[in-house]
């Protein structure tokens, strides 16, 4: 018995060692997805074409169904939204019907733009040189329904900062809507008179060039708006009853099922009062149907903030008003029926609303706050009930009936895998698994979900992953990565990219942490930075970069922090308010003080520069470069649009004057991101920073090649 034992652990002890010696770590191309790795990659998939086929994208983006019972893929071309297409061709409008020749409309010099085609057919509607017209199908006579655009006014074409903020950049700056009748088409008008103009200045060519924006920064005038209703056939425009004098903010309108009316989203320049408004388009006139206030801010979503319902009775609405984000059941003159959801959690998108049966479907940070599930919920707000399953985040598409939905899934110790379930939860059949069928002669670092302790009861969710063999005899220097913006947290519980694997391979530790203000603990603790930005994101990466330092483990002398845009501004911070705890910092296009900034985004947070100079300027980044130590590499897109290059130039201009120690790199004709050629140069001088700071060695070719 003694020698069958014995006999027993030589060969487990033989098989472990075998294991470990066939074990090999990723190569460079394929912790970048160049070749074959920990995963094969599934498909994306994009909806559904029938109750018992789904769409996914293949190779050369070819699309194809997949019968759910046999898995057969078949290729597949979608059937077209209509049979109608509308477009610019050499600055004109065109209409193509199905697959016969594009016949054009327009006839001149100067560009359409935003060309929309009316529900009924029969009219396209463009803006031409900031005024909006439509064109007749039939007949090609064009109408033109204002008179007064110029560089300065628009009609039917957003303000830059509307398109940034509040219609959002899928818009492509376009703000008409057409009633579902077809028989008014609604704009905005803008003036921008009063609207600062911010020159970026263009390299190019043996003079250069400037390109100019009407650019409201923090405390600025912004552009007037009103909102105009004009018939189709053309007339006299009939102008909402709001004061277009009044410092205030419209969001995305919504018309009416029948075009009777249009509901208007009304907000206060101070950003804490929302109100909805339906409006005659015969009239102008207007009513109140909601009020919210909250005593932080009130987000002016781009979409998801209402659903109107088929029953043309109800809509729902997404409200965090009792500092977590839940949805509501309203009448279409609202009045509130009932909330559909409620507690200490968030919900985030609305997957599908059975009207039949009065279901609605949705996904929401539940279970935990680093992952989603979807749920179902009656009408009534009762039988609330978890659909999906595991401790893994959830991404789901509902079958056109809602009878079941496709789950692809995963967490930070397993690949995703994609599984067809019911709706009430039960599974129906097993579909993918992206893992390799070589994944475990591979090495790895692992990757795991933590929470980091405050001194004043906040649990910091994280995800770390360690270096590959880790030793907690030894010491590794920390890649810290953020993003930090406010409701905008980045640890999720999913499988990572294999990129990560590089880094644990050359011995470096990789953390992310959300901090109080992310969204994951509610509005709550969003509203924590209402007129001081940077101050608990500060103090909640502080925590975490002495909870890291105390680890015997972690190089005390190598903490890197990264990130771009608001990443850009923590990491700046870091290495100047922050200096004590971060020796390294690689920071793309920062916003550096928050008064040049746009109104829209600053002020929700901050309220103005002359409301609450304290907080501006403790929030700004130039108030502690006399702290700066250790070293930062700014990056930046001199064409910058969004986080203007202004920032940049104002924080080397003060740490140039103390005589403090940086490095810049700017990227010619970047915007707010750059082109694949600048960002292999970016990826490439991001590996030499790491080597030379983190690893005291030079980077191998295979990494710069």
């Amino acid at each position: 018995m003694k020698n069958s034992l014995l006999f027993s652990l030589a060969v487990g002890l033989s098989i472990s060692f075998n294991l470990q010696a066939q074990q090999q770590r990723l190569n460079f191309e394929q912790t970048q997805g160049r070749s074959s790795s920990l995963t094969t990659n599934l498909n994306k998939i994009y909806g559904w074409s029938d109750e018992n086929h789904f769409v996914e994208k293949g190779d050369k983006n070819q699309l194809y169904t997949v019968d759910i019972s046999s898995g057969a893929r078949t290729a597949y071309t979608p059937p077209p939204k209509s049979n109608v297409e509308v477009m610019v061709i050499d600055s004109d409008v065109y209409i193509q019907y199905g697959k016969a020749k594009p016949k054009r409309l327009t006839n001149n010099p100067d560009k359409e733009k935003n060309p929309t085609l009316s529900p009924d057919g029969k009219y396209v509607a463009f803006t031409r040189n900031n005024d909006l017209y439509a064109v007749n199908v039939l007949t090609g006579k064009e109408i033109r329904y204002t008179n007064d655009g110029t560089d300065v006014i628009y009609n039917g074409y957003s303000s830059w900062v509307y398109y940034e903020e509040i219609l959002g950049r899928p818009t492509e700056y376009r703000s008409f809507w057409w009633s579902p009748d077809s028989k008014h088409l609604a704009f905005m008008h803008f003036d921008d008179t009063k609207v600062p103009v911010v020159p970026l200045n263009g390299s190019t060519g043996q003079h250069g060039y400037v390109e100019k924006t009407r650019y409201p920064k923090a405390g600025d005038p912004n552009p007037e708006v009103k909102i105009g209703f004009v018939p189709t056939a053309g007339g006299d425009i009939v102008w909402a009853d709001f004061n277009e004098k009044d410092d205030q903010y419209f969001g995305m309108p919504y018309w009416s099922y029948d075009g009777s009316n249009m509901m208007i989203q009304w907000m206060n320049r101070g950003q804490d009062n929302l109100k909805f408004y339906v409006v005659k388009p015969e009239t102008g006139a207007k009513k109140e149907i909601y009020d919210e206030k909250q005593p932080s801010w009130v987000d002016l979503d781009f979409d998801g903030r209402i659903t109107y319902l088929e029953d043309k009775k109800h809509y729902i609405l997404k409200t965090d008003r009792t500092g977590w984000a839940h949805y509501y059941l309203y009448t279409l003159d609202g009045k509130l029926v009932n909330p559909l959801t409620s507690g200490k959690w968030q919900v985030k998108d609305l997957v599908k609303v059975d009207e039949k049966n009065k279901v609605v479907y949705f996904t929401a940070f539940k279970e935990a706050s680093t992952r989603t599930d979807l749920y179902r919920v009656n009408y009534n707000g009762k039988d609330l009930k978890r659909l999906t399953f595991g401790d893994y985040t959830h991404e789901v598409e509902m079958s056109p009936s809602g009878s079941k939905f496709i789950t692809t899934y995963s967490n930070v110790s397993t690949p995703p895998k994609r599984t067809l379930v019911d709706n009430n939860g039960k599974i129906i059949k097993e579909i993918a698994d992206s893992k390799s069928a070589d994944f475990a002669s591979y090495k790895i670092g692992k990757t795991e979900m933590i929470t980091i302790p405050t001194d004043d009861g906040y649990n910091l969710p994280a995800v770390i992953t360690y270096p590959v063999d880790f030793d907690a005899t030894k010491q590794y220097p920390v890649i810290f990565s953020i993003y930090g913006g406010p409701n905008a947290g980045t640890v999720k519980n999913t499988w990572k990219k294999a990129d990560l694997q590089w880094w644990a391979n050359e011995g470096i530790i990789q953390i992310e942490v959300d901090h109080r203000a992310s969204g994951k603990f509610g509005k709550e603790g969003v509203a924590l930075m209402h007129r001081n930005l940077g101050k608990w994101e500060m103090k909640d990466y502080i925590t975490a970069a002495k909870w890291l330092k105390a680890k015997p483990w972690v190089n005390n002398k190598k903490l890197l922090i990264t990130g771009h845009s608001y990443g850009g501004y923590m990491t700046a911070m870091a290495l100047t308010f922050g200096a004590d705890y971060f020796d390294y910092g690689y920071s793309g296009a920062p916003v550096t003080s928050w008064e040049l900034y746009d109104t829209v985004y600053a002020e929700r947070f901050m309220d103005t520069p002359q409301e609450n100079p304290e907080g501006y300027k403790n929030a700004s980044v130039l108030t502690y470069t006399p702290k700066y130590k250790g070293l930062l590499r700014i990056m930046h897109g001199d064409m910058d649009d969004n986080v203007h290059m202004q920032n940049t130039i104002q924080l080397i201009n003060k740490l140039e004057d103390e005589n403090k120690h940086f490095e810049l790199m700017i990227y010619p004709g970047g915007r707010h991101s750059w082109r694949p050629a600048k960002s292999k140069h970016d990826f490439s001088e991001r590996a030499r920073f790491y080597y030379t700071n983190l690893l005291d060695k030079p980077a191998p070719e295979e990494v710069l090649k």
